[in-house]
């Protein structure tokens, strides 16, 4: 038997550990920089770097990565004097850190990719030699007798300044037992209870007559109460604690150190790691599960018509549809991440951006607890890069213009997130910068530009830009056509603009939380069964024959309709046109009816998929393109239910308008329309003003 030991096998484990480590070191130095420009300290912050940095270290000293463990090392010795001095890292100290956090994110990838890890930059190595923790003015004030000799620095600091600002510190005591230990009740089960309700402080073991017990110390707005159901224990034995008198901080202060205890993940939580190809794999066998249940239904149904009692069989078939929802409920959980963790990357990006330009910038994420699944996440972070990015360079004033503006010196982009009916979230960019100068992009595209969706068409076109020549921030086009060509066409979603000129701009991109299994409505047209998802449809209804329908401005010619839709569309003008050279000029396939004390326009479906002439069209679905609705004339809906999607990446079948192919149990593929991408165009061949 060979004593080696192969540590391959360890790597990947590794690379995901020290990623997310990566992540939570760079969030801590945001937070620290923030703390500095108020003149604060955030000592919370720099513990939980020095555990980030003291971890990576230690990880990457078992698999022999000795590049990684000299930088994390040199790092470390810093924070450890900053934590020492109270908390304070100087900002050129906060600079070199994120250079050096940079380096070992490199270094990290390079062990992924099984290259040679790069050695550490010799320049960098002196950067940090010549940068330490500054010296505090003030020693931390003392706490009690009890707790001041097993406090830091910087731990210290923490409570004096929780409870100058107002909030209480907490001391109380946990011991095990066999009991305690039998109901899962444990030192980490008890300190995950309390990382909920504040910051645990510390906690310091002792010996007692009955064996170990633990000291904590938390801070928190929690009542006794609380605190004493989380250790097991009465609230008479919950003891407030105070320290000496401190300086109140400065109002800014309580803004660099926000409470984070409930967005942390509690200590004690049972965590696997799995890779996301295994999920993929599990939602694969979903997949096929939810297509089997489709033939199932198809069987139950034939033998239904053939005179046979089925109703045991729909029973069970009913029981199997409930718990594949749930099923599907379940591994989507699986595969979900906190939008709020998945927009991350995004401070860092500011903060580069802005001083690549020269300006002053921040970021706010508002993402509540809303959870997007991975695939999706993956997909939609690089359009968010283009909109922050642009929101740097082209939107955020410098500051003396900001002065003259009278806004504040620090422009401000902000994203936030909601969730909408369960399967739809709706994202928010906005910026509080110059806003977009609607009449020199008209002068520059040489069209004019009426509102806001007009805008957006012709941002998004390929190639256009508003500047001559690159910077290192923004390129020559390609950025507002790859954001909505990813919101669009790949995730099935919406994107539109608001902008006030001098005030700011707000995109907003709807996108599904999940794009592989999703639930649709099932119609016919044309004789063909097509399917399009729940979440694009905003109303349903029946087409009678007392409606008025008429066709929009007869006395135009197709050609002033394909102008109208070229303009509008831009590259997706050319395959609209050939639809409309198919309808030909005798039957539009748009027409207008009076609906809701509006004129709607109507396109039949089936002219447009060159079916029919959308003569036994007896319904109708609405869906909004750009904020206007758009109705669909079909043949007959069929009913909703769940699909698998897959995409078509052929070539020569992909065309606008069709998202991709699912199957319904009968064994033939079945299109996934994208009712909004056929809806592009249709509204400015039916609007008064589209073609003039």
């Amino acid at each position: 038997m060979s004593d080696q030991i192969d540590l391959s096998e360890f790597v990947g484990g590794f690379v995901v550990e020290a990623a997310e480590l990566i992540a939570t070191a760079n969030a801590a130095l945001l937070e620290i920089e923030t703390a500095n420009a108020s003149e604060t300290r955030h000592p919370r912050a720099v513990r939980e770097l020095f555990r980030a940095l003291h971890t990576i270290k230690g990880l990457a000293g078992m698999i022999g990565v000795d590049p990684i463990v000299e930088l994390a090392h040199e790092l470390e010795t810093v924070v450890r004097n900053a934590d020492r001095s109270g908390g304070r890292l100087p900002r050129n100290s906060v600079d070199v850190a994120l250079q050096a956090m940079h380096v070992i994110g490199e270094q990290v990838r390079a062990v992924a990719d099984r290259r040679a890890v790069p050695a550490v930059p010799e320049r960098l190595l002196v950067a940090i030699a010549g940068v330490d923790a500054a010296p505090v003015a003030n020693e931390p004030p003392k706490i009690t007798s009890e707790w001041d000799t097993k406090l830091s620095a910087s731990e210290r600091e923490q409570v004096a300044t929780a409870i100058a600002r107002g909030g209480h510190a907490w001391t109380l005591a946990f011991a095990p037992d066999h009991a305690k230990a039998a109901r899962g009740i444990t030192i980490g089960t008890v300190r995950g209870r309390l990382a909920e309700l504040g910051d645990v402080v510390k906690v310091a073991p002792r010996t007692t007559e009955l064996g170990i017990a633990f000291d904590i110390l938390v801070v928190s707005e929690a009542m006794p109460d609380a605190l004493a159901a989380a250790v097991m224990t009465t609230a008479d034995r919950v003891v407030a604690i105070a320290s000496e008198p401190f300086a109140e901080p400065t109002p800014d202060a309580a803004e660099a150190e926000p409470g984070r205890a409930s967005e942390s993940m509690p200590l004690g939580r049972s965590v696997v790691r799995v890779e996301l190809a295994r999920l993929d794999d599990l939602q694969e066998q979903l997949s096929l599960l939810i297509v089997s249940r489709f033939r199932l239904d198809r069987e139950i149904a034939r033998h239904a018509e053939r005179g046979h009692d089925v109703r045991g069989l729909r029973d069970v078939a009913a029981v199997q549809g409930r718990q594949l929802r749930d099923l599907r409920r379940a591994i989507l959980r699986a595969r979900t991440v906190r939008v709020a963790e998945a927009l991350e990357p995004l401070s860092l990006l500011v903060r580069s951006a802005a001083r690549a330009s020269q300006k002053q910038a921040r970021l706010e994420i508002d993402a509540r607890e809303t959870e997007i699944d991975k695939g999706v996440a993956d997909r939609l972070l690089p359009a968010l890069v283009h909109l922050v990015r642009n929101a740097v360079d082209h939107a955020i004033e410098p500051a003396e213009d900001r002065v003259t503006r009278a806004k504040p010196t620090v422009g401000t982009i902000r994203i936030t997130c909601t969730e909408i009916a369960g399967n739809l979230l709706e994202l928010e960019v906005s910026d509080d910068g110059r806003g977009i100068d609607r009449a020199a992009i008209a002068k520059r595209a040489n069209q004019t530009i009426a509102d806001d969706a007009a805008l957006l068409a012709v941002l998004a076109s390929p190639g256009f830009s508003t500047r001559d020549v690159a910077t290192r921030t923004s390129g020559r086009g390609l950025g507002m056509d790859i954001v909505r060509r990813i919101v669009d066409n790949e995730l099935g979603g919406e994107l539109s603009v608001e902008t006030v000129e001098g005030n700011g701009t707000t995109f907003r991109l709807r996108v599904p939380v999940t794009i592989a299994i999703v639930d649709v409505f099932t119609f016919l047209c044309g004789g063909q069964a097509f399917v399009v998802p729940v979440s694009a449809v905003e109303e349903i209804f029946e087409l009678s024959r007392e409606r008025e329908v008429v066709p929009p401005f007869p006395e135009r010619r197709a050609g002033e309709r394909r102008v109208a839709a070229d303009r509008r569309a831009g590259e997706r003008g050319t395959a609209e046109r050939r639809m409309t050279e198919r309808r030909g000029s005798d039957a539009p396939a748009v027409s207008l009816l009076e609906h809701r004390g509006r004129a709607l326009p109507l396109v039949a479906l089936g002219a447009v998929l060159d079916l029919d002439g959308g003569a036994g069209a007896k319904s109708a679905l609405v869906i909004r393109r750009a904020g206007e609705p758009i109705a669909f004339a079909i043949d007959k809906m069929v009913g909703r239910q769940e699909v698998v999607v897959r995409p078509i990446s052929d070539p020569l079948v992909r065309v606008p308008g069709i998202a991709g192919a699912t199957d319904l149990g009968d064994g033939r593929p079945t299109l996934v329309l994208d009712l909004v991408e056929l809806g592009l165009g249709i509204a400015a061949i039916a609007s008064p003003g589209g073609a003039r």
